[in-house]
């Protein structure tokens, strides 16, 4: 091997290990993959086959839909860009999904910016954490809302 190749197989081996080895950037690469899933789950079922493996265990037990009904179905006509039926399923799918794109494109920009500018890296975490706050508050309200109301009336 030439001492280039060898130079470049050294770089992307460091590159891989810093990679794993920094929780910043595992814990980016992790929720990543996460969401990939959550994104790719409903794509691959079809809602016109209505065979989703994960059923709502609150409408098993109790026989009255939870706010959460129909999501997955919300997100499968989402995914094929059917707006109107997925807020017949769910009226919060759509900005349930909008958090879930958001996460994604932080986790790949933070990451990128991470690597970029090491002087930046505490700031950027500090913004990344309020942000992500700030942004699951305001998608998931309508869920906050009704466990608190439920747990408090």
């Amino acid at each position: 091997m030439t001492q280039s190749r060898l130079l470049k197989n050294s770089l992307k081996t460091r590159g891989v290990r810093v990679f794993f080895s920094d929780p910043y950037l595992l814990m980016n690469a992790v929720f990543a993959g996460v969401i990939l899933l959550i994104i790719g789950y409903p794509a691959v079922f079809s809602p016109y086959a209505n065979a989703y493996p994960v059923v709502c265990i609150h409408e098993k037990l109790t026989g009255l839909p939870c706010p959460a009904c129909g999501l997955s179905h919300s997100f499968s006509l989402i995914v094929r860009g059917r707006f109107t039926e997925a807020l017949n399923w769910n009226s919060f799918g759509i900005r349930i999904f909008i958090f879930f794109l958001a996460q994604l494109f932080m986790r790949i920009v933070f990451s990128i910016n991470y690597l970029k500018d090491p002087s930046t890296r505490r700031s950027l975490i500090v913004f990344d954490i309020t942000g992500s706050i700030i942004l699951f508050l305001i998608s998931f309200y309508p869920f906050i809302h009704l466990l608190f109301a439920a747990v408090f009336s």
